[in-house]
């Protein structure tokens, strides 16, 4: 990558350029690119599927094999070990494929959101029907901006504090406007946190407003597993923030919003395995639409822990702490983990591997194994922003009630428990990292509450699984305050744009 990839969709499609001086291609030129309201609407489809792609894949998996919570093996020579040996540099070649790939997705919104939001003030350039239509594909585009500056502002960026907000150059650099050019001197360097913040509320307050507003004429796309964003999605994404800010009031309110709606249900110890099988639940917020015919639009998330095909290797398998942690009539145990006998060398090796992600039939297509639709909100994550920011606030029985309503529908014959102070806030966290394992939350979590780690290599004594645990892997520590918490900005992008000049994360 050699600076800010700024790339055009046609129709659904999606081209790339890394040329920041190539003009836009084909037919989608300012005279005739997107005139429409059905042109929009292709392009709304495009942004869609960056969308969904960017919700499976190495977006989940990088941060999350980095955490404590999965072991190194030497069967498959140490796959992304970068990540779990905690080696990332700024030249990292995954860093940069991630970094480039989300300011594209930006860029692609921006295109949209320039074209589409000049169209709408051309006085009767719409029907009225039009109008409706272009304001929710505009709402939606503002959500699809937020949703990626945010996810890079919790890898790429500092933990917030509010004494860091206006500290020059600790955000992201931010770009609203599609102006292709190539002249470095424009590129933009870094802004602050309050800067990047209050351009990720200020997309999701003009979504809100837009979907709100085309949800009074239509709503019956507010559903479990809808396929595109409405105001509760929204929410969600609201109250995802507002934990990672201390935000705690704003939190609450926003994970209240979603759980009291009536329209979502956690799902039970009985059904809870279709939701990681066949992809469907009642408690699925939003579920991009994908089927067997573009399922190569999305990646394995399965394929950063195991084989996507056969059942003899895997990468990574989760530490014996991990296991322990799930309870007796605990129905994730048996969803996320199964026991393979792994092949090193020719010896066979029983060891219990990261399942969460088995594939769904329905989307195999020719040699796409293991494939899963993108579950970027779910109802549980809800319960556990709103006992999270409860407890912070003191509201010890708003919290266990939370807590115990998760833990009822996931454990058999739960017995509701309260706690108060510390014990209260450590069951949270213990409920969070079981439940949300593997869904890329564990790594900002862990930096979010200052807390230090180094793995657990110990296994149970009837295998010999120990001696191909990668050494680095094991041996790996983080501090509480560790800079690996925080990615890199790229150095090919450090080296094109000369605004970044001294903007590096710290430790890099």
């Amino acid at each position: 990558m050699k600076r800010i990839l700024l790339s055009l969709f046609v129709g659904v499609g999606l081209l790339t350029s890394c040329d920041m001086d190539k003009a836009p291609y084909g037919s989608l030129d300012d005279s005739s690119a997107l005139q429409s309201v059905n042109d929009y609407a292709g392009f709304r489809n495009g942004i869609y599927s960056n969308i969904r792609s960017f919700a499976t894949g190495g977006y989940i998996y990088y941060s999350d094999i980095q955490s404590d919570q999965f072991l190194g093996l030497t069967i498959a020579g140490n796959r992304n070990g970068e990540f779990n040996n905690g080696l990332v540099t700024a030249s990292s070649q995954a860093i940069g494929g991630v970094f480039e790939s989300m300011y594209t997705r930006i860029s692609n919104t921006n295109y949209f959101l320039n074209k589409a939001e000049a169209a709408i003030a051309i006085p009767d350039y719409f029907t009225g029907d039009e109008m409706v239509l272009m304001q929710r594909y505009i709402a939606e585009a503002k959500f699809a901006r937020a949703y990626y500056y945010f996810w890079m502002m919790e890898r790429f960026c500092q933990q917030y504090t509010p004494d860091k907000a206006d500290t020059p150059a600790l955000g992201l650099q931010l770009v609203t406007e599609f102006n292709p050019n190539g002249n470095s001197a424009n590129y933009p360097g870094r802004s602050t946190m309050a800067e990047t913040i209050k351009l990720i509320k200020d997309d999701l307050t003009e979504a809100r407003t837009g979907l709100a507003q085309y949800e009074q004429i239509d709503n019956k796309g507010i559903k479990p597993m809808a396929p595109y964003i409405n105001t509760y999605v929204v929410d969600a994404l609201e109250a995802r923030i507002a934990l990672y800010l201390g935000d705690y009031a704003t939190a609450i309110s926003k994970a209240e919003s979603v759980i009291n709606s009536q329209v979502y249900t956690l799902a039970n110890v009985d059904n809870y395995i279709d939701m990681w099988t066949n992809d469907e639940s009642t408690e699925l917020i939003f579920v991009p639409f994908v089927d067997s015919s573009e399922s190569g639009g999305i990646d394995n998330t399965s394929y950063g822990y195991i084989s996507y095909q056969d059942e003899k290797s895997a990468d990574y398998i989760p530490t014996i702490d991990v296991l322990a942690s799930y309870e007796d009539g605990d129905v994730r145990l048996g969803s996320f983990f199964t026991v393979w006998n792994l092949n090193f060398d020719g010896d066979s090796q029983p060891a219990y591997v990261f399942f969460k992600y088995p594939g769904n039939s329905a989307l195999i297509n020719g040699i796409d194994y293991r494939k899963n639709k993108p579950k970027p909100f779910r109802l549980s994550e809800q319960y556990l922003i709103l006992a999270e920011a409860a407890a912070a606030t003191g509201a010890t029985d708003k919290a266990n009630s939370a807590l115990n309503t998760l833990r009822r529908n996931r454990i058999e014959g739960w017995e509701d428990v309260s706690y108060t102070g510390s014990a209260l806030t450590q069951q949270i966290r213990n409920e969070r990292a079981k439940e949300l394992i593997g869904e890329g939350f564990r790594l900002n979590d862990l930096r979010r509450w200052g807390v230090a780690f180094q793995r657990n290599g110990e296994y149970p004594a009837n295998t010999d699984i120990e001696q191909f645990i990668v050494s680095s892997s094991l041996s790996c520590k983080y501090t509480a305050d560790d800079t690996r918490y925080t990615w890199p900005i790229p150095t090919d992008e450090m080296e094109i744009n000369p605004q970044l000049a001294g903007q590096q994360n710290p430790g890099y």
